[in-house]
């Protein structure tokens, strides 16, 4: 039998497991899995045919070698006719097992013996290309020029990665260029693949590259980047303040000496501080606030204090409510700028005296 006959042979197999695959009625997506399976079993079969075709056509020593295969090969593919066969046969006479109780189907809608014999000619279909392919390399394969073998040994696995051949004396001739510079000959060896290769990708990378920040500015480029950088600390700055401006309390608060602090404690002593204690703090209602004596304590802690919560059995409301802690601070840190100053009409001294 020639070799053509064996792949109609297995062509010849297809029909008979698509009568197995339609026995029963499955489901939509089973009958995709099979339709799928059949396709690569006609494709894989197809293309044994063409490589046969090629490789009888070109080179005789492989049609005498099937030739001598296709005694075996026939013989394999008549098993399996007669076997498919016989498991169609037996499975459309008798009908009435179905009724019992049936082992589960590994695809739905198709039984077990379908999937073995589909599976079975994908894999030999496979078989064959994989032969088919080690013949063809073996017909095909170029004797090589031999280096020294301690050399071939040391150095093969470079060779490899570049992509170059150890030559010899008697070898050196076929690719010499005829450039003679100086006693060098030069000689044509190409440049390795990973070189070529890695010049290709930088070349695509740079102009990737331009493109995308410096054409269409699609992305920020490293001075934009330093300006978004620096932008989002000086957030991150304002809001590391404001959250620890709130933080404070009357354990915590220090004197402000900053003169914008100062400022804003003043604006805040004179719209609501000014009616009690004067717009000098010397006192009117309220205490004298220029000397060394305190009813409620002297120090920037006492102050904010007592700012914060109020002295409401003495008419003075709690102030918690209407200034933040960073304002209370402020308003606290100009309260002790008046001490030593000399308002126009101060009040007698009430409270403690103060160590200055």
């Amino acid at each position: 039998m020639r070799p053509l006959r064996i792949l109609l042979s297995v062509l010849l197999l297809i029909p008979a497991i698509t009568v197995m695959a339609q026995e029963k009625a499955p489901s939509s997506a089973s009958n995709i899995v099979v339709i799928v399976l059949i396709s690569v079993a006609a494709i894989l079969a197809f293309v044994i045919l063409l490589m046969a075709k090629v490789m009888m056509s070109g080179y005789p020593r492989f049609k005498k070698r099937m030739e001598e295969t296709s005694k075996q090969g026939a013989a394999v593919i008549t098993l399996l006719l007669l076997l498919s066969s016989t498991s169609v046969s037996a499975q459309d006479g008798a009908p009435a097992m179905e009724t019992a109780a049936t082992t589960s189907e590994w695809i739905t809608g198709l039984s077990n013996t379908a999937t073995i014999f589909i599976t079975l000619i994908i894999a030999l279909e496979l078989i064959i290309i994989f032969y088919m392919a080690s013949v063809f390399r073996s017909f095909t394969r170029i004797q090589k020029v031999k280096a020294p073998a301690r050399a071939r040994k040391k150095f093969a696995w470079l060779e490899k990665l570049n992509n170059t051949k150890s030559v010899d004396a008697s070898s050196e001739a076929s690719i010499n260029l005829g450039h003679n510079y100086d006693g060098i000959e030069e000689l044509d060896n190409p440049t390795p693949p990973w070189w070529q290769w890695g010049f290709i990708i930088s070349f695509i990378f740079g102009i990737v590259y331009l493109w995308i920040y410096f054409v269409a500015h699609s992305a920020p480029n490293q001075i934009r980047e330093l300006e978004i950088a620096n932008a989002k600390a000086e957030e991150q700055i304002k809001a590391y303040m404001a959250n620890s401006a709130n933080k404070i309390d009357e354990n915590t608060v220090t004197i402000l000496s900053d003169a914008t602090d100062i400022n804003e404690g003043k604006k805040i002593f004179t719209s609501v501080c000014a009616a009690c204690h004067g717009t000098d703090g010397g006192g009117i209602v309220g205490p004298n606030l220029t000397d060394n004596y305190w009813l409620h304590g002297g120090t920037i802690n006492d102050i904010f204090k007592t700012i914060k919560y109020g002295v409401p059995e003495k008419g003075m409301k709690s102030w918690k409510d209407d200034y933040t802690p960073k304002q209370i601070a402020q308003l606290s840190s100009f309260i002790t700028t008046l001490k030593g100053t000399k308002p126009l009409n101060p009040k007698e001294p009430q409270g403690d005296l103060m160590a200055p």
